[in-house]
């Protein structure tokens, strides 16, 4: 599956929400997410609109490792 071109960090934090990750904190343009679900697991978001392909498979990836799954899974899970 190809990754969006078009997706901004408020969108991608309320579709992480999904995996039961919750914000935690916000420093100038970027917000934590940290989910409970498969162990502790912290993510670093851009409030960027749209947020670069590069860093956005990067996040995916390290979201996919933390619970099991392929970026894949984790795109239709997130219907992004």
């Amino acid at each position: 599956m190809r990754l969006p071109r078009d997706i901004d960090g408020p969108r991608l934090v309320k579709a992480l929400s999904v995996l039961g990750y919750e914000a935690t904190r916000q420093k100038g343009s970027h917000i934590r997410v940290t989910t409970q679900r498969d162990g502790e697991n912290h993510e670093v978001i851009p409030f960027h609109r749209p947020i670069k392909t590069g860093t956005l498979a990067s996040i995916l990836k390290r979201i996919a490792a933390h619970h099991g799954m392929t970026v894949d899974e984790i795109l239709e899970m997130l219907d992004l």
